[in-house]
């Protein structure tokens, strides 16, 4: 039991790891203050329903990530 839970606590670090760096970045940070803006950047062109894909499956993976975690630390395993 307790290695099916690491190896599933493994899978979700990596894939919540690689879904974040996916993830858009928030243009409206300190740069729009100064007026600078850009636009070419790594997924400036993804559909809404992709990023409300990557969105989904982000918060997914973090509920099994922390579920497993608490599960791993518990000491009724």
């Amino acid at each position: 039991m307790k290695t099916a839970l690491t190896i599933l606590f493994l899978i979700s670090c990596v894939v919540l790891i690689i879904l974040v760096l996916m993830q858009e970045g928030k243009e409206a940070g300190l740069g729009s203050l100064t007026g600078s803006t850009t636009s070419a950047h790594i997924g400036a062109k993804q559909r809404p329903f992709q990023r409300r894909n990557i969105i989904k499956a982000t918060t997914l993976f973090t509920v099994i990530f922390f579920v497993t975690a608490a599960l791993l630390c518990s000491r009724f395993l």
